[in-house]
């Protein structure tokens, strides 16, 4: 893999577990991998197998799926920061994502996902770091934009 692409790769599935709110340690578990391992790849580190991707997407409630695409015009995905890392652990966070998500009929870990994305998209407008009072603001207009 390239380092891009070992990178990204991290990027996905940091944000993939904090999104469902675990610990390496328990996806480690799960995923029948070491803690180490799981924290080089987050770090955009390591080779792994299709086997070990297959067995973190399994325990992460997700599939994996691999393609071969045109490398004209990658995508970035948006990191998520800190401050919203710590914020998604909120019994507030949950409480929406779970609303959000029973409202769409959207399964809880791809809610809480797509929230993490839009709310880091919107970080990334922001010309200071975000507090615990601007992920409550945002979240509050996410709510009020999905209203029917």
């Amino acid at each position: 893999m390239r380092t891009e692409s070992t990178a990204e790769l991290g990027r996905r599935l940091r944000a993939r577990r904090t999104a469902a709110g675990r610990t390496i340690a328990s996806v480690a578990v799960e995923a029948g991998l070491s803690v180490p391992y799981i924290a080089n790849l987050e770090n955009g580190r390591g080779n792994p197998t299709v086997a070990a991707l297959a067995a973190l997407a399994e325990a992460l409630g997700a599939r994996l799926a691999v393609e071969l695409v045109a490398d004209d015009a990658p995508v970035e995905p948006v990191a998520l920061p800190e401050t919203l890392v710590a914020y998604a652990r909120t019994a507030r966070f949950a409480a929406e994502a779970g609303r959000l998500a029973e409202a769409g009929g959207t399964a809880l870990l791809d809610q809480r996902q797509k929230l993490l994305g839009a709310m880091a998209a919107v970080a990334a407008t922001a010309d200071r770091p975000l507090g615990e009072l601007d992920w409550h603001r945002i979240l509050d207009a996410i709510i009020l934009i999905n209203r029917s």
